[in-house]
C-alpha cells in the first residue's frame, strides 16, 4: 500500500473492514433477503468475529444527543443519518458486489487516502455495489459507495484512490450537513431514532432524510462544494503518494462515455458539468510538480478488478 504517513495498522484497517456489515446487512435487507444476507455476512466476516450483526437488527436505536445545528452534530448522530441514507443507497444502487477480496482491496485503498484527510480521526466504509450507473457518493460519519460500472471503468489503482479521496472530502467538509442546516429537524430535537421516534419529531426526521436523499441521489450537491472536493481529493491521494492526475482521467473517461450513459441518479446528473471540473483540475495540477514520479500502479488495480 502507498502511504506518506508513516501511522497505518493493519489491524485497524481489518477491525474498520469487518465493521462494514454494518453498511452491507441492513435491517431491511435482513427482512427481505435473509439467505442473501447471511452468504453476505460471511464474505464480509468470514472469521465469523464482528459483534455488529445485532447492531444491524437494532440500527439507530439509542443514537444520542443531536445539536441544533447540523454542522456541529456529534459524530453518532453525523453516523446515524449516514445509516439511513445508507439503506436508501442500496434500494437505489444495489447490494455489495460478492467478493470479500474486492471490498477488502477498496478499503485498504479509502482507508490509506483518509488518513491524509482533514478528519482522519473518524472511521470509514467503503462499499461497491453492483450497478450498471457510473456513480459514488458519500453519506454522513464516513459511509461511501461506489457503483461497480465506476470501478469497472477505471484503470489503475491511482484513478481509484483518487475517487475515493474525492468521497472523503465530502465526508470532511461535511458538505451533506451544510446542504441541510437550516433544516426545520434541527430546531430543538433532543434525541433521535428512526425505529421509536413518534409525532412531530419522527415527521421532522423523515422529511429531512428525505431532502437528503433528494440532495445525493437526485439533485447532487452545490457545484461549489463538488470543486471543493475534487481539488481536497487531489490534495488527500498526492499526500498519500498517488498521482493526482488519476482523478482527471476518471473525468475524461466519464466525459467519453456521457452520451450512451444512463442518466438518472448518475453521475452525470448529481454533478457539475464535466469540461468545467476538468479545467479546474488541470490548473490545480500545477501544485504537483512532481506527480508523474508518484504511484499509478496498474497491475495490481487490473487483478483485483478481474474479481468482478
Amino acid at each position: 500500500m502507498i502511504y506518506k504517513k508513516n501511522n497505518s495498522s493493519e489491524n485497524k484497517v481489518d477491525c474498520r473492514r469487518r465493521e462494514l456489515i454494518k453498511l452491507a446487512v441492513p435491517f431491511s435487507i435482513l427482512l427481505a433477503c435473509p439467505a442473501y444476507a447471511m452468504d453476505l455476512f460471511k464474505i464480509l466476516d468470514p472469521n465469523d468475529k464482528s459483534k455488529d450483526v445485532q447492531r444491524a437488527k437494532t440500527i439507530f436505536e439509542g443514537i444520542g444527543t443531536i445539536a441544533t445545528s447540523a454542522t456541529d452534530l456529534d459524530y453518532k448522530s453525523e453516523f446515524a443519518i449516514g445509516e439511513s441514507l445508507a439503506l436508501e443507497g442500496f434500494q437505489r444502487y444495489g447490494l455489495p458486489v460478492q467478493n470479500r477480496e474486492l471490498q477488502k482491496y477498496v478499503n485498504l485503498v479509502g482507508n490509506a487516502v483518509m488518513r491524509n484527510s482533514m478528519r482522519p480521526d473518524i472511521p470509514y466504509y467503503f462499499v461497491v455495489v453492483k450497478s450498471r450507473i457510473y456513480n459514488a457518493f458519500a453519506c454522513p460519519g464516513g459511509i461511501i459507495f461506489l457503483s461497480s460500472a465506476l470501478v469497472e471503468s477505471m484503470n489503475d489503482e491511482s484513478e481509484l484512490a483518487c475517487v475515493l479521496a474525492h468521497e472523503v472530502a465530502h465526508v470532511g467538509h461535511k458538505h451533506a450537513l451544510q446542504s441541510i442546516k437550516r433544516a426545520k429537524f434541527f430546531e430543538g430535537v433532543g434525541k433521535i431514532s428512526t425505529v421509536n421516534m413518534k409525532g412531530d419529531d419522527g415527521k421532522k426526521y423523515r422529511n429531512m432524510i428525505g431532502n437528503l436523499q433528494t440532495v445525493l441521489f437526485d439533485n447532487g450537491l452545490d457545484k461549489d462544494m463538488e470543486f471543493e472536493a475534487d481539488l481536497s481529493g487531489m490534495e488527500y491521494a498526492y499526500q498519500t503518494g498517488y498521482n493526482p492526475k488519476g482523478f482527471i482521467r476518471v473525468l475524461q473517461m466519464l466525459k467519453k462515455n456521457e452520451q450512451t450513459s444512463e442518466k438518472k441518479g448518475s453521475w452525470f446528473s448529481t454533478h457539475p458539468p464535466l469540461t468545467d471540473r476538468i479545467e479546474k483540475c488541470n490548473v490545480a495540477m500545477s501544485k504537483y510538480p512532481d506527480a508523474n514520479s508518484l504511484a499509478v500502479v496498474r497491475e495490481r488495480f487490473v487483478g483485483y478488478k478481474k474479481l468482478f
